[in-house]
């Protein structure tokens, strides 16, 4: 079962590193470009601090964004804001999410996140970790999937498996390390199974779309395609 307050506990600290780490930046490199097509560090920050708003709703059953237009207009209203605001607001939202999710509640109850996607309430605070590890990657300041811990990689891999399970774009598809870590995913398209063998990390990446898997290896067939997140 899912250690929703040790995920809070790992929110926390990555938020805290993201936090250290930007404090090194300036209001220059904040409006430069991130890894993500078409975002700068500005959308992705904004992003975070919106999505930890979004995330206080689904734990107080509220439903998570009004609507996809009003969530993306707040990120293009947030984006330009400079490197200080942006902080501020990263720090708050952060901290108002750790403290509603610190509120007595049922975890085990069934929450409803955007595009009508349910979830365990103790997955939540999982999911926000996903949010602040990786787009701390995206913002391409220096921190990148190496630099992620090991129970996290393991982890969103286990997760990711598991969404592209069944999915029919995807050939039965088995991912292992070297160290024998396993991973079986998609199954929902005709076509010989795959092997894909690599790091944990480079599995991460290309099951994450932050890297076109050329540090994997793939027997059986070609590396499949996943669609996106």
């Amino acid at each position: 079962m899912t250690d929703h307050a040790r995920d809070l506990e790992a929110v926390r600290e990555a938020t805290d590193r993201l936090l250290s780490a930007m404090g090194e930046i300036d209001d220059t490199t904040v409006a430069g470009p991130s890894l993500l097509p078409g975002w700068s560090r500005g959308h992705v920050l904004a992003h975070l601090s919106r999505n930890a708003d979004a995330l206080v709703n689904v734990l107080q059953g509220r439903p998570m964004y009004a609507n996809s237009e009003t969530r993306d207009a707040d990120i293009e209203r947030d984006a330009p804001r400079p490197l200080a605001e942006q902080l501020a607001d990263l720090r708050g939202s952060g901290a108002a999410f750790l403290a509603a999710a610190a509120e007595p509640a049922d975890w085990s109850r069934t929450v409803t996140l955007r595009n009508g996607v349910t979830d365990s309430a103790s997955r939540i605070p999982f999911r926000r970790w996903v949010e602040v590890e990786l787009h701390h990657v995206d913002l391409g300041t220096g921190y990148g999937l190496e630099d992620l811990p090991g129970e996290f990689v393991t982890r969103e891999n286990d997760f990711l498996a598991e969404r592209f399970a069944g999915h029919p774009g995807v050939v039965p598809t088995t991912a292992v390390t070297e160290d024998g870590r396993i991973w079986t995913t998609g199954g929902g398209s005709d076509g010989p199974p795959v092997t894909v063998r690599g790091t944990a990390t480079d599995i991460l990446g290309w099951l994450c779309g932050r890297r076109d898997g050329s540090g994997l290896t793939a027997e059986g067939g070609i590396l499949p395609t996943l669609p996106p997140l």
